[in-house]
């Protein structure tokens, strides 16, 4: 009794010690990660004061001017993955921080329209004059409404896998929400802690659901494509600097109206794929259809991200906006 009494003893203690040792290794992957995530944007961006309030932003590159304005979950740091392509081909990107992202506050109002004016205010408040805007996905709203509100401003205007409006059978929200997106949603944007676990432990959940992208077509992409997928998952992070932003995007998104599109005078390029799981092809066409002598790029496949396809999207913007972005002089106020 007594050598059962000490193996059941023994058998726990080394059971404890396993999970503590467990424990401790998952806190440090944690505080690595996300120390990694704290480094990305601190120090890499300033804060401007407008007069539509401070706004954050990063620039890299000469030329015309391009503003990114990045998608939910993102921030400066989104924009700049796509200033690290485009700036070498002879552009200024600025990337901003929309309400509620990062160091840019949430104001009283946030709504599309104001943010679309803050990025006017932004413009003044770096001296450009003009500028073309890439709007990816839920960036794509503000930058319509900028196209439609301030046409003598915008340049060129590429709708990168846009949230807009699309017209849906018994009134239903334009963009898709896949399966378990809420659900992560809900749990993710509660704590850093709570979104890393989830992307460190069901990464193909999380490309699925909160990426709009099939598993299928991550896993048959080639290395450089996954890891450029691996990293926009780590972009939520830290998620508690982005969670206003986020949560004010959900209050939008799901009841976008139709935008009186055929005023923009920009011209336009949109970019969707078939398989992208929150319906932006429908989006795009839609708007293609609306705004004069707007082109589209429908891709096959690649999902929200592209996937497959990176290299000819960068390559069919970088085209674009050298045609009709604007000079490098015009993109400055005079």
């Amino acid at each position: 009794m007594r050598t059962r009494r000490r193996w059941a003893r023994l058998v726990t203690g080394v059971v404890l010690v396993s999970a503590a040792l467990a424990a401790a290794a998952v806190l440090s992957a944690y505080r690595a990660d996300l120390r990694e995530a704290l480094d990305r944007v601190e120090g890499r961006s300033a804060v401007v004061q407008t007069a539509c309030g401070p706004i954050e932003y990063a620039e890299a590159g000469e030329g015309p001017a391009v503003l990114v304005v990045h998608g939910a979950g993102g921030g400066f740091d989104q924009g700049l993955l796509l200033a690290e392509e485009l700036a070498p081909r002879g552009f200024r990107v600025v990337s901003m921080s929309r309400f509620g992202f990062l160091r840019t506050p949430l104001p009283e109002d946030a709504s599309i329209e104001a943010q679309a004016d803050a990025h006017a205010c932004l413009m003044d408040a770096l001296g450009i004059g003009q500028a073309a805007f890439i709007g990816a996905s839920a960036g794509a709203t503000s930058s319509a409404q900028m196209a439609i509100r301030q046409p003598d401003r915008v340049t060129a205007l590429v709708l990168l896998v846009p949230a807009l409006y699309a017209p849906r059978p018994d009134g239903a929200p334009s963009i898709h929400v896949p399966r378990d997106t809420q659900w992560l949603l809900d749990r993710a944007l509660s704590s850093d802690f709570i979104a890393w676990a989830a992307i460190r432990s069901m990464p193909g959940r999380v490309t699925e659901s909160l990426q709009a992208t099939p598993l299928v077509v991550v896993e048959r992409a080639d290395p450089a494509e996954q890891a450029r997928v691996a990293r926009m998952r780590t972009l939520v992070l830290p998620v508690s600097r982005r969670r206003e932003g986020m949560l004010n995007d959900a209050s939008l998104l799901p009841v976008i109206p139709p935008y009186p599109l055929e005023r923009i005078r920009a011209p336009t390029l949109a970019i969707s794929a078939r398989d992208d799981l929150f319906g932006t092809l429908d989006s795009a066409r839609h708007s293609v259809e609306r705004i004069p002598g707007a082109r589209l790029l429908e891709l096959p496949d690649g999902g929200h991200l592209w996937v497959g396809h990176h290299e000819r999207v960068v390559r069919t913007m970088a085209e674009f906006l050298q045609a009709h972005g604007g000079s490098e002089a015009a993109s400055r106020t005079r």
